[in-house]
């Protein structure tokens, strides 16, 4: 069974949780960070996607946001999000995704997300290119950063605020040289940006489980994908940080110059 075989195969049952449940529950927030929610699909869904790697792939490490860390001492480590923009899900928005990632050693080399309502799922393996529902998909050819839609998740820091102000100042910047601004801050703008609906995709808040899936969904869709400032991204003994904090910039390379070109100017 191919990576993305199984992964279209898991998600697509993962699908099928969060349509049946979407709507009618409610979220609580996370004791820890007030960005935060849970929903009891949340866990109904990470409990299956857990329960099907550990059936398909017993001996490799995985990484769930809600059921924490399994290390079996692999080279090969899972990273599940099972509602990734579990606020609009809670709230009845349909933005909201699900998203697997599989890393080799430091290296993402399969992962897919998928987007229930909207009945699709996105699939990528290293050197294979991307799809969606099968079909292949490409990043968008647009060279100018101001004809393109871009996607910028940002959270409020209460314990923090000043973060908060410069993010906003340097996201004004941004938004100055795009054609318009999207936020879903979920696995939606990454989808929209493999396959080619928006210029880019930011964010300088999120955790490992919020870029191994779109990081390879980008790079087979034709896109870079870095931390916010341009640099490789890091995943070097992933299983020991699923409590740190993780930043990226998504993008196609000239569009991805002009975002880092913009991201330098404006900060110190």
């Amino acid at each position: 069974m191919s990576y993305t075989f199984f992964i279209s195969q898991t998600l697509e049952k993962a699908s099928q949780f969060a349509n049946q449940s979407f709507g009618k529950v409610t979220g609580t927030t996370k004791t820890d960070d007030n960005n935060q929610v849970l929903t009891e699909t949340d866990l109904e869904i990470g409990h299956h996607i857990v329960g099907q790697i550990s059936t398909h792939y017993p001996d490799h490490n995985i990484i769930d946001e809600e059921a924490g860390v399994i290390d079996k001492n692999s080279e090969f480590t899972w990273v599940v999000d099972p509602i990734d923009g579990t606020s609009n899900f809670a709230n009845g928005i349909p933005t909201y995704g699900i998203m697997i990632g599989l890393l080799h050693k430091d290296q993402p080399i399969a992962g897919g997300v998928a987007l229930p309502l909207f009945r699709e799922i996105y699939t990528a393996e290293k050197g294979r290119g991307a799809q969606k529902n099968g079909v292949p998909i490409h990043v968008t050819s647009q060279h100018n950063l101001l004809s393109t839609l871009v996607a910028y998740g940002i959270d409020g820091h209460q314990e923090a605020p000043q973060m908060t102000i410069e993010e906003c100042s340097l996201l004004a910047q941004i938004i100055l040289n795009v054609r318009n601004l999207r936020s879903s801050n979920s696995a939606f703008d990454v989808a929209m940006l493999a396959v080619g609906n928006y210029g880019g995709s930011l964010n300088r808040t999120s955790k490992i489980w919020d870029n191994i899936a779109p990081h390879i969904l980008v790079e087979e869709a034709g896109g870079k994908y870095t931390d916010f400032f341009g640099q490789p991204m890091n995943y070097q003994h992933a299983v020991k940080r699923s409590e740190e904090n993780f930043t990226f910039c998504a993008a196609p390379q000239p569009l991805h110059e002009q975002l880092q070109k913009i991201i330098r100017e404006h900060t110190g």
